[in-house]
């Protein structure tokens, strides 16, 4: 495997990501020199290069003689004149910009003119770790995720320094280390941490509002968002610490009130709650205490499987009704014939699923025990309520509150609204109560879905509700990248699913939800809260005007 033009690569720095780092570059071929500040940090640093390798053996990705061949490449000091015969030296000190301009200025110091230096840094700017130099052009940035022997994607940073072809020599290495690189400039966060943090920090300050609770927010982005785990379980893991130091560094550069620490999550770090490491954060990890007891709200029980009526007609009807009836547990779905164009969406379900029934009229609909009603209008509402009065009435109408709807249906306390945010693709709905609905209903409305087998959240009858309130603004932010030029779309998009292991990336989530659905969810939001950063990004609205995808 070439490693191109950098035989030779230093690594100040062998914590976590610098060790794993090390491992990358020894993996594939390169001579490593491997530097700490003492003999007790660099004990540590060994430390984590055998226990990385040796998790890799035990796991059968590495034999004993491979493993023992990527540690003979990495030779370990604590003298930084250890450095002077490399091609590149990789900085992976603590996020700390005085710390890394210090490291920066040794560096200058004791290699050779022709070597190109790298910091990896997740936010904070190379330029002004460059103008601490005196080779400011043969400075790069290098951002590893961590895992980084495992995680593919690699940030590779020029600035407005740096010399042609720097930047391109350390993307080549990188590829040929088998990763992912992603060519960009200095911008606080970079791709990913810009995109990731807005998110991570609105989800605080969803819970700190009391828009919905921890559990319920981290179920909605795992179980409809489809991400490998919800926002506070990801905090906790990177570190509630580091996860205000890169809002900090951003905020400070773009002065977007998305990236502005949420209180709650300074407060956190202020009281040394810091996460995993610390055994409590968002969540606490002291395995001694005792389990917490369930939430007794929404805990009622269904003893037969719900009969569910579906008002309404086009695509967002036929996926709940395909949901309720192939992928739920549904004991019949009742669905509405007057409304045109219904049955052509439903297509072949009406011949193979026996537990669909046409209703003629609103009237048979009265046998349901919870009715979807996905028009989201007064006077389709109150027909539903005069014709069951038995039916808890569910409105899907996440553009805007449902309260106004409730009130003109005369029992406006049978009312909740719902959301299924990915259709019938996902056995998940959330569940907001209007400020007029009856407590028993919306157990009710919870526990009838819960019976055909869907999870379900509860949250405030907000735009959004949990799921498009914290994706369509990411998803925004990342059609302003785009149109910025900071980054075309296939790096926007492998720095989310390579480098956050997000399932898909955001421009290709915007076409397949659908700028329509997007722009519309975003002018709600906005309407809401007349935050600038959640209206609709230039982009998006001449993309959705010139009815275009973004790719």
């Amino acid at each position: 495997m070439s490693s191109g033009s950098f035989s030779r690569v230093g690594v100040v720095g062998l914590g976590t990501m610098g060790a794993g780092i090390a491992e990358v570059l020894a993996r594939g071929g390169v001579e490593v020199v491997g530097i700490e500040v003492d003999r007790q940090a660099l004990d540590r640093g060994r430390g984590n290069l055998e226990t990385s390798t040796g998790r890799a053996v035990k796991r059968g990705k590495l034999t004993e003689e491979g493993k023992q061949e990527i540690l003979d490449r990495i030779a370990l000091s604590t003298e930084f004149a250890a450095l002077a015969e490399c091609d590149l030296v990789i900085e992976a000190v603590p996020e700390r910009l005085d710390l890394k301009r210090r490291v920066f200025e040794e560096l200058d110091r004791v290699c050779r003119d022709d070597a190109v230096l790298a910091t990896n840094t997740s936010s904070l700017s190379v330029t002004d770790i460059a103008v601490t130099t005196n080779r400011p052009a043969k400075i790069v940035g290098v951002h590893f995720f961590n895992p980084a022997p495992v995680m593919k994607l690699v940030e590779v940073i020029g600035t407005v320094l740096t010399e042609d072809g720097a930047a391109g020599r350390v993307a080549n290495l990188v590829k040929s280390l088998g990763k992912t690189p992603v060519s960009i400039g200095d911008r606080a966060g970079f791709v990913a941490n810009r995109l990731l943090f807005g998110y991570l920090n609105q989800a605080a300050g969803m819970l700190e509002s009391g828009h919905a609770t921890r559990d319920d927010i981290d179920a909605a982005m795992k179980a409809g968002g489809g991400l490998p785990m919800g926002p506070f379980t990801l905090m906790d893991l990177i570190g509630l610490d580091t996860c205000l130091e890169v809002l900090e560094a951003i905020y400070r550069e773009s002065r977007d009130r998305r990236h502005a620490p949420s209180p709650l999550l300074r407060e956190l770090v202020t009281a040394g709650l810091l996460g995993r490491k610390t055994g409590h954060g968002f969540y606490s990890y002291d395995t001694s205490a005792p389990a917490a007891e369930p939430d007794p709200i929404g805990t009622l029980a269904i003893a037969d499987a719900p009969v569910v009526g579906v008002a309404g007609s086009g695509r967002l009807a036929a996926e709940i009704i395909m949901l309720l009836a192939w992928h739920g547990d549904a004991r019949e779905v009742i669905y509405d014939a007057s409304d045109e164009g219904l049955e052509d969406a439903l297509g072949a379900i009406l011949t193979k699923e026996a537990r669909v029934r046409r209703a003629h009229g609103r009237a048979g609909l009265a046998d349901a025990d919870l009715i979807i009603d996905v028009r989201g209008d007064a006077a389709s509402l109150s027909e539903l309520a005069a014709v069951a009065p038995g039916a808890v009435l569910g409105v899907v109408a996440p553009a805007a509150p449902a309260a106004g709807l409730a009130a003109a249906t005369g029992r406006p306390g049978d009312v909740v609204a719902l959301n299924f945010p990915e259709s019938w693709i996902t056995r998940f709905a959330e569940v907001a109560p209007t400020v007029l609905s009856d407590a028993a209903a919306v157990d009710k409305a919870a526990a009838l879905l819960r019976a055909t087998g869907i999870t379900t959240v509860r949250c405030r009858d907000r735009a959004g509700f949990i799921v498009d309130a914290l994706r369509f603004p990411y998803l925004n932010d990342a059609a302003a990248m785009l149109g910025a030029g900071y980054a075309d779309a296939d790096s926007i998009d492998a720095a989310m699913t390579l480098g956050c292991g997000y399932p898909s990336g955001p421009i290709t989530d915007l076409d397949r939800l659908g700028l329509a659905r997007v722009i519309t969810g975003l002018r709600a939001l906005y309407a809401e809260s007349r935050e600038q950063a959640l209206a609709p990004t230039p982009l998006l609205e001449e993309y959705y005007t010139a009815r275009r995808t973004l790719r």
